[in-house]
């Protein structure tokens, strides 16, 4: 049976330069992206996506493929990435799997999840609370209705709350309860890998990485894409924060790099929280190169 080797972690872990490690002691095998913002080609700076001379290092696949005008979700990357494995398996018996993005990463091993189609009447519920009480209205009603994905879900995205209340008022189950359904099966064998760092140390590479967005030129690339700002693609911590700071005289730059950090360190936090529902799941710290092997 075939092996995708899955590699995750929290943004700022190290995940692509083990990858590179891993495919070169495994005999040059390919690395498929599970990153959901490292597909588009305009968004290189704020997503950390590998550098000409680490995609040059290994066969690396779906990074850099997408224009943000695109429209791409989850549902197209489970098909595109399984057609893809179909082909490299022929040749690899084994592949590896890298990202942060843990439901693209659940899509591709285990299948989408089935929702039931969201009604008028739901759609009208999310719609009131939002216009009465804006999106921290809709975050109670989250965390009244659906404790469970209350602690999973990024709450700062509007567009992410909004379906999973919608998901919930369509009859009256949490829209956790969607998510317990058998696996599809696949033609190979996930195996599941997580980079793990002691807390401190992953905010203080974080803290570092961002500083080195902003030398290398992040707000130059914000404020290319600040015209569509409003594509889903560019919902993303680094160019939100930059939008806000175009759009706002009052916040200064300085205020703008420290909420960049604050807001992916608490990205950090729920990606480990995410990953921590990944079956049978090896941790290591990138460091134990021979634990590894």
């Amino acid at each position: 049976m075939k092996k995708l080797l899955v590699l995750a972690g929290p943004t700022a872990s190290g995940k692509t330069q083990t990858a590179i490690r891993w495919s070169e002691a495994l005999g040059n095998i390919p690395i498929v992206n599970a990153d959901s913002r490292q597909f588009y080609q305009e968004m290189s700076i704020g997503t950390a996506k590998p550098t000409p001379e680490e995609l040059a290092a290994a066969p690396h696949y779906l990074f850099d493929h997408l224009s943000i005008h695109t429209a791409y979700d989850v549902g197209d990357y489970e098909r595109e990435a399984l057609a893809l494995l179909t082909q490299l398996f022929e040749k690899h018996d084994q592949v590896i799997l890298t990202g942060g993005s843990g439901l693209y990463i659940r899509a591709l091993c285990e299948g989408l999840d089935e929702f039931p189609e969201v009604t008028p009447s739901a759609k009208e519920k999310v719609a009131a609370i939002f216009e009465k009480e804006g999106l921290t209205g809709m975050q109670a009603a989250l965390a009244a209705l659906d404790p469970e994905t209350y602690q999973k879900i990024d709450l700062q995205n509007p567009r992410r709350v909004i379906r999973a209340l919608e998901v919930c008022y369509i009859e009256n189950l949490p829209y956790s309860s969607y998510l317990k359904k058998p696996k599809k099966k696949r033609p190979f064998v996930p195996v599941y890998f997580c980079l793990e760092w002691e807390r401190a140390v992953l905010y203080d590479r974080i803290n570092r990485r961002v500083d080195l967005m902003l030398k290398a030129g992040l707000e130059a690339e914000a404020r290319s894409l600040f015209p569509h700002r409003e594509l889903r693609a560019l919902q993303t911590v680094g160019y939100r924060e930059f939008f806000s700071y175009f759009s706002d005289e009052k916040i200064t730059r300085s205020e703008t790099a420290e909420m960049i950090k604050q807001n992916t360190r608490r990205y950090a936090k729920r990606q480990i929280t995410w990953f921590k529902q990944l079956p049978e799941c090896v941790y290591f710290h990138p460091d134990d190169w021979e634990g590894v092997l």
